[in-house]
C-alpha cells in the first residue's frame, strides 16, 4: 500500500488548481443556461441595426465570422478552464503561461471592463423604466437596480445563479419564438402574410450592397456583442464538479449561440428591406411590426430591459471573482478576501459596485466627455483578453498533455491551427479597427489603458525582483 501511494504520480506545482473557499452555490442547470443566454443581449437586440445598416444582408457573413472568431476562444477557454477551473479564469491561465505580468494585466484590464460597462447597462436599463414610469427620476431607477443585485450577489450565490438562470431562459425563449415567427412569416405561414421569397436578399444592391468593406465594417460593428461568454468560465468554479460543468456548458452553447444569432439576422434581412434599417432602433421591432404582433415596441422593450439587467447581473459577479481571484495571487489587496460563512467574497463585491456606482454617476454626469473616455478605453479590451486567451492555450496544452492528459476531457478543435487562425483573425480585426476612423478612437484610448496597465505590472516586476 505504502509502495503504491509512493509511485501515484504528482500533479506539477504548476498546474495546481487553487483550493477556493468560495461556495460550490451554482448548478449545473445555471451554468448552461448562463452560457446560453450570457451574450444574448441588447447588443443583439438594438445594436444589430447598426450592423445591417452598413453591410446589408451580408451581415450574415459578418455574424459568421465575428461567431466563429467567439465560438473558438470559447472552446480555447472552456478547455483550459475544464483542465484547470478557478474563479479567476483566464487571469489564472494566462499567469501560469507567461507569468504575474499576464495574469495581473489581464485580470485588472477585464474588471475595469466589467464595472465600466456595469454602468452602461444600469443606465440603459434605468432609461426604459423612466419611459414606463415617468414619476420616478431616472437616478432612482438606476440606484434601486444596483442596491438590488448588490444584495443578491452578497447573500448566495445560487441567488445570482436563479437570476441568470430565468434572465437566459427569458432571452433564449424570446429568440426562439422570434426565428419560429420569423420562418413561418417567410413562407407565407401566418394570417394576412404572402412568401416573401429572396426579393430583400437579391435586390437594393444584391447580398453584399456595400462589397467586402460592407461585411468588414460589419465585424467590426457586431464582434464586441459576443463578449460575455467569459464568465461562464468564472462561474464554473462555484459548481460542485467544476470541470464536468464547464465542459458540458461549452458544449451547450458554442454552437446555439452562433445559431442564434445568424439565424436572428437571416430572418431580418430576408423580411426588410435592408436599407430601411435604422441604427439605434431595434430590427427586431421592425420585424414584429411587420408581421403584425400587436405592441411589438413594448415586448422588445421588456425583452431588452431584461437583457440589461442579465448583463448588469453578470458582469457585477464576472467583475468581484475575478478581484477575488487576484487578490487570492496577491496582485489585489488582501482585504477583499474576506468571504461570508456562505462563500461569498462580499469585500471584493462592494469594492467592485463601489467603482460601478462612481462609473454610473460619470455616465449620468457626463456621458459625452468623461464617461465617453473611459468607455473607448475599454472598448477593444475584449479582443485583448480573447488574445491571451489564445495564447496562453497554445502554451498550457502541450504542458497539460505531457504532464496530466487525464485533465484534457474538452480539446480544441484542429489544435494548434484553429488557435492560429483565430489569433490571426483578431490581429485583422485590430488593424481594420485602426483603418476605421470611428473605430480608431477606441482601439488607442484602450491600447492606452492597456499599456498602462503593463507599465504597472512591469514596475510590480521589477519590485518584486529586487526586494
Amino acid at each position: 500500500m505504502h509502495d503504491q501511494a509512493v509511485q501515484q504520480p504528482q500533479e506539477p506545482q504548476h498546474l495546481k488548481e487553487p483550493k477556493e473557499p468560495l461556495s460550490a452555490g451554482l448548478k449545473q442547470r445555471h451554468l448552461t443556461m448562463l452560457g446560453l443566454g450570457g451574450v444574448i443581449g441588447a447588443g443583439l437586440f438594438v445594436g444589430s441595426g447598426a450592423g445591417i445598416a452598413v453591410a446589408g444582408p451580408g451581415i450574415v457573413l459578418s455574424y459568421l465570422i465575428a461567431g466563429a472568431i467567439a465560438m473558438l476562444v470559447m472552446r480555447m477557454l472552456g478547455e483550459l478552464s475544464a483542465a484547470m477551473p478557478a474563479s479567476g479564469s483566464f487571469s489564472v491561465h494566462a499567469e501560469r503561461a507567461l507569468g504575474r505580468w499576464a495574469g495581473f494585466s489581464v485580470g485588472w484590464l477585464y474588471w475595469f471592463l466589467l464595472v465600466v460597462v456595469l454602468a452602461v447597462e444600469a443606465t440603459g436599463a434605468a432609461k426604459i423604466a423612466n419611459g414606463w414610469v415617468p414619476g420616478v427620476p431616472q437616478w432612482t431607477w438606476v440606484l434601486i437596480f444596483m442596491v438590488v443585485f448588490t444584495v443578491a450577489n452578497l447573500a448566495a450565490v445560487k441567488n445570482f445563479g436563479e437570476f441568470e438562470f430565468w434572465f437566459a431562459a427569458l432571452k433564449v425563449g424570446a429568440i426562439v419564438l422570434f426565428l419560429v415567427l420569423g420562418a413561418l412569416a417567410i413562407f407565407g405561414v401566418l394570417p394576412d402574410t404572402d412568401p416573401v421569397g429572396l426579393a430583400n436578399l437579391t435586390g437594393d444592391g444584391g447580398f453584399f450592397p456595400n462589397g467586402a468593406s460592407g461585411v468588414i465594417s460589419g465585424v467590426l460593428a457586431v464582434v464586441f456583442a459576443f463578449g460575455g461568454l467569459e464568465v461562464v468560465t468564472i462561474a464554473a468554479a462555484e459548481t460542485d464538479d467544476p470541470a464536468r460543468a464547464v465542459g458540458r456548458a461549452v458544449r451547450s452553447a458554442v454552437f446555439r449561440i452562433l445559431f442564434f444569432y445568424v439565424g436572428s439576422m437571416l430572418v431580418i434581412v430576408t423580411l426588410l428591406p435592408w436599407d430601411s434599417m435604422t441604427p439605434g432602433l431595434s430590427p427586431y421591432v421592425a420585424v414584429l411590426d411587420r408581421i403584425g404582433i400587436p405592441a411589438a415596441g413594448t415586448i422588445m422593450n421588456i425583452v431588452v430591459f431584461v437583457a440589461l439587467l442579465s448583463a448588469l447581473n453578470a458582469n457585477l459577479y464576472g467583475s468581484s471573482r475575478m478581484v477575488f481571484s487576484l487578490a487570492e495571487r496577491g496582485e489585489a489587496p488582501k482585504g477583499l478576501l474576506r468571504t461570508s460563512p456562505g462563500g461569498v467574497p462580499r469585500r471584493a463585491v462592494l469594492a467592485s459596485v463601489a467603482f460601478g456606482f462612481v462609473s454610473v454617476v460619470l455616465n449620468l454626469l457626463w456621458p459625452d466627455t468623461v464617461f465617453l473616455y473611459m468607455l473607448n478605453a475599454v472598448g477593444a479590451v475584449l479582443l485583448f483578453v480573447w488574445g491571451l486567451i489564445a495564447v496562453s492555450q497554445l502554451k498550457l496544452r502541450r504542458r497539460i498533455e505531457r504532464e496530466m492528459p487525464e485533465r484534457l476531457t474538452l480539446k480544441m478543435w484542429a489544435f494548434p491551427y484553429l488557435t492560429w487562425a483565430a489569433l490571426a483573425a483578431m490581429a485583422v480585426v485590430l488593424v481594420l479597427m485602426l483603418l476605421d476612423d470611428s473605430a480608431r478612437p477606441q482601439l488607442l484610448w484602450s491600447a492606452g489603458a492597456t499599456a498602462l496597465v503593463l507599465l504597472v505590472s512591469l514596475v510590480r516586476e521589477l519590485r518584486a525582483r529586487r526586494a
